[in-house]
């Protein structure tokens, strides 16, 4: 089997894909105003993206080091339900949620950019990353995405996920008329 039918194989066992915050939804730069709230820039052709991904019947999940309001926000507003922030240890994350959604490791695709997130990358189903992390973050990914943290690579994940499922015609055809 080659690789591009080994994810494609992988994709199409996916349930749910889990997100890290910083360096995959955003660009990893962390804005502070003088008072030191903390201002995300989030991109919203990522956020359509993971929004009809969850209409084709996929779940999204966060998990995420830090802890923010403005990520509570980004998730309230794409349906995004599943949120571990301030994750310490994101392997121990990730088990809460394999029990919370009664999902196998195989049927979770998850999505981050450094090594913090490497012992989750290990035990899902489909690894993804973007083409600024790491050498050792891609060494271990089944898909590097093309586009950039925070400009379209989390829409890049949820569109291999939705051709790999055959659903992708169905999403753009609810536009396409």
């Amino acid at each position: 089997m080659n690789a591009e039918q080994s994810v494609l194989d992988r994709a199409r066992a996916v349930r749910m894909i889990v997100f890290d915050v910083d360096g995959v939804l955003t660009d990893g730069s962390l804005f502070y105003d003088d008072r030191g709230e903390e201002y995300k820039a989030f991109n919203s052709r990522d956020g359509h993206g993971i929004k009809m991904l969850r209409a084709s019947g996929v779940e999204t999940g966060i998990i995420t080091g830090r802890t923010s309001q403005v990520v509570l926000h980004r998730c309230r507003n794409l349906g995004i339900v599943h949120i571990h922030q301030g994750a310490d240890d994101k392997l121990e994350a990730f088990h809460k949620l394999l029990q919370a959604t009664r999902l196998e490791p195989r049927q979770i695709a998850y999505m981050g950019d450094d090594v913090v997130d490497l012992p989750v990358m290990n035990r899902c189903g489909l690894a993804i990353t973007v083409p600024d992390a790491p050498p050792e973050v891609m060494a271990r990914c089944q898909v590097v995405t093309k586009a950039g943290a925070g400009r379209g690579a989390a829409r890049e994940a949820c569109e291999l996920i939705m051709r790999a499922q055959e659903t992708w015609a169905a999403q753009l055809a609810l536009y396409d008329r």
